[in-house]
């Protein structure tokens, strides 16, 4: 049973084009089957998270980084009485417009763009990818996804004025996601914090002393661990802390998201739209924890002097591709070519990278700029572990 406040596909506003439904599929369980077989989400799987190929294979990629996203969205969906679908479709959708080399090559795109008097955005990207550039359907362009899914893909994670980005006003810019858009970007935030402390640790970049140190609630599930299992190695230690830290984060969502929407007096989905703040979020406390965990991966991994030449690396390479086809449009692929007689050449040029995987992005990068990447395939760096 969904709760009242939950969107119900039955009430959905529909595709952008008309089509049957389906004999034993809903539209949203659909639109996830869609987003599954999209070249765009299998890309997935070859762009950085946050470490390269030069560390180990083992680590997440976009790719898992959004499977695991979608289980933790639907674990606290069906505790919410929300619609698991819809969830799931958000969450397997919700990084489709990242660019390759995680968000150094999101920051070396947008800084390229700005330069000609534009800039990229990885949700508006996403919407241009469902709505314009999988072509898989002989009836339309894109994926046709219902309107709800179309509004989650670039609301989820930031509110849109109507007046900076009228091109978007069909989406109900002045009001506020359903909940189930809502929590995505809780669960992304859970997934990420967690999972990047486990992929700094098994990296050797962060030691566990450190760690200890810098995380509090972690120190603390620690220590249980340590009372409880005296005898496991360290490892198991780790896995069992951080495994309790996951699960206390994706708790209190659920509890805290709860109480506010009954304090709210919340009833209805246009309840949820109406009201001036986001409704789906983390208690104080554990909120205060979550800032802490992130501050420490900002000063000790994301910005660590270890994987900056690994930044520079990715935003080198964006910035010298960019340029190049910016002066040499016509060694474009022939469908870009044809797309920059309809739209602005730099618009096409940051599409085109921006759909690139991390490997083929160094393909082009040896074949036009006659430069070689330390962290191409073939380089000869040594993982170190795994």
């Amino acid at each position: 049973m969904l709760a009242e406040y939950a969107v119900c596909v039955e009430h959905s506003r529909g595709r952008r084009y008309a089509e049957p439904k389906h004999p034993y599929r809903n539209d949203f369980q659909r639109d996830r089957d869609r987003v599954v077989h999209a070249r765009a989400f299998r890309r997935l799987e070859a762009k950085t998270q946050v470490f390269t190929r030069r560390y180990s294979d083992h680590f997440r990629n976009r790719l898992t980084h959004t499977i695991e996203v979608a289980q933790i969205s639907r674990t606290i969906a069906a505790q919410l009485g929300l619609n698991v679908d819809f969830v799931e479709a958000l969450a397997l959708v919700h990084d489709i417009g990242h660019p390759p080399f995680g968000h150094a090559g999101e920051k070396a795109l947008d800084a390229a763009m700005r330069e000609h008097g534009y800039s990229f955005d990885h949700n508006l990207h996403a919407l241009r990818i469902v709505e314009d550039f999988e072509m898989r359907y002989a009836g339309f362009r894109g994926l046709n996804l219902t309107f709800e899914v179309r509004e989650g893909i670039i609301k989820h994670s930031r509110d849109y004025s109507v007046e900076q980005f009228p091109q978007l006003s069909e989406y109900l810019l002045d009001k506020k996601p359903p909940l189930e858009a809502q929590l995505i970007d809780r669960a992304d935030e859970i997934a990420y914090d967690t999972a990047d402390l486990d992929d700094g640790y098994e990296a050797r970049l962060l030691s566990l002393e450190d760690i200890r140190a810098g995380v509090p609630v972690f120190r603390r599930f620690y220590r249980e661990t340590e009372q409880m299992y005296p005898d496991v190695i360290e490892k198991l230690k780790f896995n069992e802390a951080l495994k309790r830290m996951l699960d206390r984060f994706v708790s209190d969502l659920i509890r805290n998201t709860s109480e506010r929407v009954e304090e709210s007096k919340v009833r209805a989905l246009n309840d949820v739209r109406n009201f001036p703040q986001r409704l789906s979020c983390f208690s104080p406390p554990v909120e205060k924890e979550l800032r802490e965990a992130k501050k420490f991966l900002y000063s000790n991994l994301y910005f660590s002097s270890v994987l900056e030449p690994e930044k520079e690396d990715a935003e080198r390479i964006i910035r010298e591709l960019f340029a190049f086809w910016m002066e040499k449009p016509e060694a474009l692929p022939h469908s870009y070519q044809e797309k920059a007689r309809q739209e602005p050449l730099p618009r096409v040029v940051c599409d085109y990278i921006a759909g690139m995987t991390d490997n083929f992005i160094y393909d082009q990068y040896e074949k036009f700029c006659g430069g070689k990447s330390s962290n191409s395939p073939g380089n000869t760096l040594q993982p170190r572990s795994g």
